[in-house]
């Protein structure tokens, strides 16, 4: 039998004994207080969330991968950060990866025994050709998911940079893992529900980690997302807007700007703040590793 006794994420909140007899008001009311518990809970662990955007800027500049690992909510957390990444920041979707206890099919559906499995996690990161150029992110609330502690195991023993993401304190894959990210935000208002208070607790770090990160690596200009992938009417308009923002241009100058860039938000920035053509806006973002502040700072 597992032990989850002494687990914060398993004990019972003190303020929702009697959830049952609440009003819908009560309920959304002690949810809400709950849930400023858990910004609290994160703000203790800033330092440790900033080494781990330093750690996973070092593997992307290298040409490495963010690769998230994780069973249940925590692994859907990490498939849902890491899909959002390539519409937002024009990568690949091979530059962050989700992987999930009993593999994508888990996202909606759970696959009974794959987290308790010491096998699985080694497994799925073998199949994507885990190498050390990697940043290796396990998570897991209650901090002891066999899935994940093997695999942690394994991605440091070959190398790469490894990070814990867990509720509880002193986790079994915080002891894994070169970095521990332990964010304790209390007893969840339904015991046990880890979707809960700890799930935002895991989507807040995660949004830090991945948006920290590719502004380390040069995906945005100012607080603009310059790399955004325009795949709908919406997102051309937006990036339009985005050029209009950072250049203070017409929007016909920044439509023509964009069909010249072949679409680059950040070529067509560029090019309006240098007066240039795309062929040298292009250059000079190369020579600047894709930074456009450095860019138009270093002509």
């Amino acid at each position: 039998m597992v032990n989850l006794s002494g687990l914060v994420t398993e004990s019972r909140n003190p303020e929702t004994m009697n959830l049952d007899e609440m009003t819908p008001f009560e309920i959304a009311s002690v949810m809400n207080k709950e849930d400023g518990k858990t910004i609290k809970a994160v703000e203790q662990v800033l330092p440790e969330v900033a080494e781990a955007i330093s750690q996973c800027t070092r593997s992307l500049e290298m040409g490495g991968r963010i690769i998230y690992i994780g069973a249940g909510t925590s692994g859907r957390l990490g498939l849902l950060d890491a899909v959002e990444c390539p519409p937002t920041f024009g990568v690949t979707p091979n530059v962050v990866i989700g992987l999930i206890a009993g593999g994508k099919k888990a996202f909606s559906k759970a696959v009974e025994g794959a987290e308790d499995s010491p096998v699985l996690g080694i497994r799925d990161l073998k199949k994507i050709h885990t190498n050390e150029k990697d940043t290796v992110i396990g998570l897991a609330a209650s901090g002891r998911t066999p899935y994940v502690i093997h695999a942690l195991r394994y991605a440091k023993k070959i190398g790469c940079s490894t990070i814990a993401i867990a509720c509880n304190k002193d986790s079994l894959i915080g002891q894994e893992a070169d970095l521990a990210i332990e964010v304790i935000s209390g007893p969840e208002v339904l015991t046990g529900s880890t979707r809960l208070k700890s799930g935002t607790a895991q989507k807040l770090v995660l949004n830090m980690i991945s948006t920290g990160s590719m502004v380390g690596i040069g995906k945005t200009y100012q607080n603009l997302m310059v790399d955004v992938v325009q795949t709908n009417q919406k997102l051309v308009t937006r990036a339009e807007n985005i050029v209009i923002a950072a250049t203070e241009c017409s929007r016909q100058n920044a439509r023509a700007a964009l069909d010249e860039a072949g679409g680059s938000v950040k070529t067509a920035v560029v090019m309006i703040l240098l007066g240039s053509n795309a062929e040298k806006a292009e250059e000079c973002l190369r020579l600047a590793n894709g930074h456009v502040r450095y860019a138009i700072q270093n002509v």
